[in-house]
Parts: C-alpha cells; sequence; structure tokens
C-alpha cells in the first residue's frame, strides 16, 4: 500500500497544482528540462509573447502549431486519479498546462491558470471556434479575424477569473499536492503563499524541489505514486 494512502484518505479538500511534468507520460515533452522546449529553443518565450502575436502572427501561428500541439495525446494515470477525486468533490486541479488534457480526462473542478490550447476564438469578433478550424488556418472563416488560442502569453496577465479561483481553492484545502512542477514560475509558485497554516504540503517529482515551510517529499515517477494511489 501507498505510504502516503492515508493522506488523500483523510483530506477533505486537496488541491492539486501541476505542470508539465504531469503529462510527459502522455508523450507531451515539458518546458524547462534538458529535453525541453525552451532548451531547443532559446527564443522560445519571444515566439509565445504577446508581442510576437501581434508582430508577427504567421510566425506565431507556425510555432503554436508545430511545437505546442499534440492531438494525437492521452490523459495518463495522474490525471485520471485526480480528476477522480474532482469527481467526488474532494479537490480542485490548479495546473499551469495547457494541453486540454485535464479536459479530456473528465476532471470537473479545474483551474487552467496559463489557459488552454484547445480554446480558441476570434480576436476580432470574439467567438469561439473549433480547434480543427484554428489547425486549418489562422484567420476566421467567418470574418477573417486573427484567431489565437485562449492561453496567457508572455506580456499578459492572468485572468482574475483564474486568480480568484485558485486563491479561494488553496484557502479551503487541507492537503495541497504539488505534481509535476518546480513551483518556479510565477505568479503560479506564489500560490502556496495562500495555503492555511499548518496545511500538509505533499510534494512528488522525479527530483527534489525546494517549497518554502514544511512540506514532504516523495522522490517518485509520479505515473507510479499515483498508480499505486486508490482513490476513495
Amino acid at each position: 500500500m501507498l505510504e502516503q494512502q492515508a493522506l488523500f484518505d483523510q483530506a477533505h479538500q486537496i488541491v492539486f497544482l501541476t505542470g508539465a511534468g504531469v503529462s510527459t507520460a502522455s508523450g507531451i515533452p515539458d518546458f524547462r528540462s534538458a529535453n525541453g522546449l525552451y532548451k531547443q529553443n532559446q527564443n522560445a518565450e519571444y515566439f509565445l509573447s504577446h508581442r510576437y502575436f501581434q508582430s508577427d502572427p504567421e510566425g506565431f501561428y507556425q510555432f503554436c502549431k508545430d511545437n505546442l500541439y499534440f492531438p494525437d495525446a492521452k490523459p495518463n494515470v495522474i490525471h485520471e486519479k485526480q480528476a477522480a477525486y474532482t469527481k467526488l468533490d474532494k479537490a480542485t486541479v490548479i495546473t499551469q498546462n495547457i494541453d486540454n488534457l485535464y479536459e479530456l480526462a473528465g476532471t470537473k473542478r479545474l483551474v487552467d491558470f496559463h489557459g488552454n490550447l484547445f480554446d480558441v476564438y476570434c480576436e476580432k469578433c470574439g467567438a469561439h471556434v473549433p480547434v480543427e478550424e484554428y489547425l486549418t488556418s489562422r484567420l476566421h472563416k467567418l470574418d477573417q479575424g486573427p484567431l489565437r488560442p485562449n492561453i496567457v502569453l508572455y506580456d499578459e496577465v492572468i485572468s482574475q477569473v483564474a486568480i480568484n479561483q485558485s486563491l479561494a481553492a488553496m484557502q479551503a484545502a487541507d492537503l495541497i499536492v504539488v505534481v509535476g512542477t518546480s513551483m518556479k514560475v510565477y505568479p503560479f509558485a506564489s500560490l502556496l503563499e495562500y495555503a492555511k497554516p499548518g496545511v500538509k504540503i505533499l510534494a512528488v517529482n522525479q527530483e527534489p524541489l525546494e517549497l518554502p515551510g514544511n512540506f514532504e517529499m516523495v522522490v517518485a515517477d509520479a505515473t507510479d505514486f499515483f498508480g499505486q494511489l486508490e482513490v476513495r
């Protein structure tokens, strides 16, 4: 039996704080590891900025299509177990991921802190369109307005709705589980500051993390950890 199983069994409100490491087992490369997008392309942050989107919309479009979309990716056991807790009204997932895998897993209480690549809208008329249309053309077929994924680009701010939902979940949590993220990217990393004093914090990662305050570090492959975890 998983050593930390009792923590999950006793918790009433879990918050999962997650990042790109959750989706690597689904075949989606992360951003900041040795083989990640930011290491492979030193200009990646610029290519994912609103400034670049405005100055070179075709270049932005091609970069997103070539590097961010993995339409055949499927949720893995981490997504599925976390989603199962949300379906029991025992958990909220707050994720930095933009890959839509939590949605595919049926996650009930989910905050896409940085948005979702598969939520695409027209900047001219505001209409939302299927992602398949966007992957065919960067222009809205109804009015030729520029289409863009509803993600937070560099030099843009996090939506107030996402912030409010995240803070409410953090303040209600009696167990916080950090998975697949180094918690070094702000403002996401600052969410830990809003946890209740003394709340149990568990981090699951293949490499030890440095987090503020007291926390339990589980150095393990998260797919193994969640594969053993029983949702009940």
